[in-house]
């Protein structure tokens, strides 16, 4: 039986050693980690290989559930693919494993409060931002498209179907570009 320890965490600030530390003293054989968000699989490479790789009588380990994902959905279907392949997930926050009929109930009840959690970081998120906007303080984040050489270009006659293949971005883009200039 080998375990394979993944540590994940959101944001490129953010530090990983804490997690690489305990999945090393939970005597993980591997440990592989990324920098991207739990908020679905897509665009989770390690996680992806250490799943392919996984073999019968393996054991995948994390610190917290929620580092495996946020999403109920996804936590549950990683767990029902692990469990399709022989394997299990265990969690060192609280201790359990997959392997157990307990765990199973635990992983699904730990998914939801993962899922609950992320909504409500959603709505803090989203009420400090209309906090800063009625302040004056919150100006959102810069335009990533260049409207004043959209206009510019469309004054001096270009298309807006010219001007989104010159620029490679959607002809939509020019229009809303424009609309907002």
């Amino acid at each position: 039986m080998a375990r394979y320890g993944y540590a994940r965490v959101s944001t490129h600030d953010q530090d990983l050693e804490t997690q690489k530390t305990r999945l090393s003293a939970a005597r993980c054989d591997l440990v592989r980690s990324e920098k991207v968000s739990g908020k679905s699989r897509e665009g989770r490479d390690e996680l992806a290989i250490l799943i392919d790789f996984i073999r019968p009588g393996d054991e995948l380990v994390v610190v917290k559930l929620d580092r495996l994902g946020r999403s109920t959905r996804d936590v549950l279907n990683l767990v029902h693919e692990l469990d399709a392949k022989g394997a299990a997930l265990r969690v060192l926050e609280p201790e359990f494993t997959t392997g157990t009929d307990t765990g199973r109930i635990l992983v699904t009840v730990l998914g939801m409060v993962a899922e609950m959690e992320r909504t409500f970081i959603a709505d803090r998120q989203r009420a400090g931002i209309e906090k800063a906007k009625k302040a004056g303080v919150y100006k959102g984040r810069e335009a990533k498209m260049p409207v004043g050489t959209i206009r510019a270009r469309h004054d001096a006659g270009e298309s807006p179907t010219k001007i989104a293949a010159d620029l490679k971005i959607s002809r939509m883009s020019v229009y809303r570009a424009l609309k907002s200039a």
